[in-house]
């Protein structure tokens, strides 16, 4: 019980600070505003991941993503017995990660009058739309992530007499999976807003949609669900056969 309460957590601190950082570099009336840059939220992104991972990886193992779980057990790192309950945790802590943003931000949202400023706070989109490529980006954004994190999660301490201490997302691998998802957000995450997480985009959507404006362009939700999972089962599937 204590890994699922912490993935909730973990999901929970990094989908409030991150579209939290959203909302203070895009609404009016945040000392942020003036100064928003792709920079800024790329970096706030990331301290947001690495938040998460360092509170929850001392119970969990810290994947704050459906996509990281499916794909750390697609290359037979996780018991698939534990995925449902691990996704499920991270949806709900994204969930309410999300109506904390909105809550703490809840007069800046009132004096907004631009419907998409108010969804991006929320939610990922393309800024051209093209299925094909969106998924592409979407896809190869969480390949990236998944299969570099496969490769932390995989690091150990070969000591000159005892055990080896095998090295996971913890305090030592939170920095450099915080780096990662900088480095996919300044390269990459340009053309859809790099969700490379479904609970990250899925979750805070559902909130929009319920507290601020139903038409959460629902028509755009099926990439960042399926492209990050996608991008997750390369990763594992590469990892795995460059193992052999």
């Amino acid at each position: 019980m204590q890994d699922y309460i912490a993935e909730f957590i973990g999901t929970f601190l990094l989908v409030a600070l991150g579209t939290g950082v959203n909302a203070n570099s895009s609404l009016k009336r945040t000392f942020a505003a003036d100064s928003s840059n792709w920079l800024l939220i790329s970096v706030g992104w990331a301290l947001a991941v690495y938040v998460g991972v360092v509170v929850a990886a001392p119970y969990s193992g810290a994947h704050i993503n459906p996509a990281v779980t499916f794909g750390l057990a697609l290359a037979g790192k996780f018991a698939w017995n534990k995925v449902l309950l691990y996704i499920s945790a991270q949806f709900l802590g994204a969930l309410t990660g999300a109506a904390c943003t909105y809550l703490y931000f809840f007069n800046q949202f009132k004096s907004c009058h631009d419907k998409n400023i108010k969804l991006s706070c929320f939610s990922t989109g393309p800024t051209i739309k093209s299925k094909l490529n969106n998924f592409f980006s979407e896809m190869f954004g969480t390949f990236v992530l998944v299969f570099s994190v496969l490769y932390i999660t995989g690091a150990s301490i070969v000591p000159i007499s005892g055990p080896v201490m095998k090295i996971g997302l913890g305090s030592i691998g939170a920095l450099p999976v915080a780096l990662i998802v900088m480095s996919i957000g300044i390269s990459l995450g340009g053309t859809t807003g790099y969700a490379i997480n479904p609970a990250r985009d899925l979750s805070p959507r559902v909130v929009h949609s319920l507290l601020i404006n139903p038409d959460s362009n629902w028509t755009y939700a099926w990439i960042p669900m399926l492209a990050p999972l996608t991008g997750a089962a390369i990763a594992a599937i590469l990892s795995n056969w460059i193992t052999i």
